[in-house]
């Protein structure tokens, strides 16, 4: 099945030219000036009011369709018409798209922003065209930025939530195929968000309750860290997702029924409607949603972890553990507690022992707010693959069954090689520890 990782894990360039397709103002698009050239009349601002008196939601999703996933950006455009917009619920999208991927839907191209209306049509979107905005680099986080205030200035609400759409791969140094670590991967421009920049665009645009990435490997300290002063709540997976993402009804529809439900209801329903999708249709998945206040407590309690473990000396056991932990896609990514735990029962330490406890019981009771998962079941038969599931000492295992009984909400970045200068420019970097236990490990 594609994954969204497919594409930036495997495919993207490390050479970028961001293009910008029109002029920007401090940072922002002049849409009058835009909307008036391409006869498109501008949304109407509604009318300021009290607190009281707004919508209780705004949901804004940034839909970077312009790459292999365009077919499902249209897929999940009518998703949100199955429920659409309300008197207390705003649904609005920034879509884009290219040539060479999808010719559905009246096969335009471009870049528009609609206002989500209800629609029995699954087959078209027949939202409110709200701005044509031409060629529009979606690789930019400015973008992503100007989208996010333009939303809040038009359709204001109490709570906020921003969803960027696409490819994503985390942090994720490594040079195999000129992987380079970010989201949002444009392929008209060869330009993508990079893991500080995501940080950036939350920030310009004044923040959000509950961010999402419906984008692979993004449920990481090293990306949530960036985000954590403009959001209070992260939903993410850590490993890939399927193609097809969210399934945005099954989401939508009890935010629409129950609209005054707080920011972390809200992101415990995005991850059970994610979960319960690809349970029933008997697919892998992982997905979870964290509390950004804790994220200075787990920089602390990973600090006396990594301080207890070196002053140990046990780098044979953590390699036996780096080696074990349950891993993704990108194979440098590691579910944390499990990591955590595998180190802890392989030596007698006390102080090492303690502080494995102590941020396990951090990490699943003040970090993690409400964890996923669902196994992969795998299939097909292919008789080198049996041969070796029984030297393994499991005979019957299926190729591609994966087991995510032991991903407990966050991986982290645990590479077989020392950190190269960008990751130390990581806030995560920064408040903890974790470069250098790195680097500890890692030393001949």
């Amino acid at each position: 099945m594609l994954k969204k990782a497919g594409f930036c894990a495997f495919s993207v360039l490390l050479s970028v030219s961001p293009a910008a397709a029109f002029e920007l103002n401090d940072g922002g698009i002049d849409f009058k000036e835009r909307l008036a050239v391409m006869a498109v009349p501008a949304p109407q601002a509604p009318v300021r009011a009290g607190k009281a008196s707004l919508k209780e939601w705004t949901i804004m999703v940034f839909i970077n369709g312009k790459n292999n996933l365009e077919p499902y950006a249209l897929k999940d455009m009518n998703e949100m018409e199955m429920v659409g917009s309300s008197d207390k619920l705003n649904i609005v999208t920034e879509t884009g798209r290219m040539d060479g991927y999808d010719t559905s839907d009246g096969d335009w191209k471009g870049t528009r922003r609609y206002l989500i209306g209800k629609d029995n049509d699954t087959n078209k979107v027949n939202s409110a065209l709200l701005a044509d905005l031409g060629k529009v680099d979606m690789g930019d986080y400015k973008s992503v930025a100007a989208f996010g205030r333009w939303a809040k200035e038009n359709y204001p609400a109490k709570k906020y939530m921003l969803i960027v759409w696409n490819h994503g791969s985390g942090w994720e140094k490594g040079r195999r195929a000129g992987i380079i670590k970010g989201i949002s991967y444009d392929d008209e421009t060869n330009n993508h968000i990079t893991t500080p920049q995501l940080g950036l665009a939350l920030k310009e645009m004044g923040g959000v309750d509950v961010y999402a990435s419906d984008a692979c490997l993004m449920q990481m300290p090293e990306v949530a860290y960036e985000l954590k002063d403009h959001a209070a709540y992260i939903v993410g997976s850590e490993e890939t997702e399927p193609g097809d993402g969210y399934t945005y009804n099954t989401f939508l529809a009890p935010v629409a029924a129950r609209p005054e439900m707080e920011p972390a209801e809200l992101a415990k329903v995005a991850v059970d409607a994610y979960s319960d999708h690809y349970r029933e249709q008997g697919t892998g998945s992982t997905q979870s949603f964290i509390k950004t206040a804790a994220l200075p407590g787990l920089a602390a309690q990973a600090d006396a972890w990594v301080d207890a473990v070196m002053a140990a000396g046990l780098k044979a056991e953590v390699a036996a553990a780096r080696s074990a932990a349950m891993s993704y896609a990108i194979a440098e990514n590691k579910d944390l507690y499990h990591f955590v735990n595998l180190v802890s029962e392989k030596t007698r330490d006390a102080a090492v022992k303690a502080a494995s406890a102590a941020l396990m019981t951090y990490i699943s009771k003040d970090l993690v707010m409400h964890n996923r998962t669902n196994d992969e079941p795998g299939g097909g038969d292919w008789d080198d693959y049996d041969d070796w599931a029984r030297a393994a000492g499991r005979p019957g295992a299926k190729w591609g069954e994966k087991d995510y009984s032991q991903s407990y909400g966050i991986a982290v970045y645990l590479p077989g090689s020392p950190v190269r200068a960008a990751y130390l420019e990581l806030a995560w970097a920064g408040a903890s520890r974790w470069d250098e236990f790195i680097g500890w490990y890692t030393a001949q």
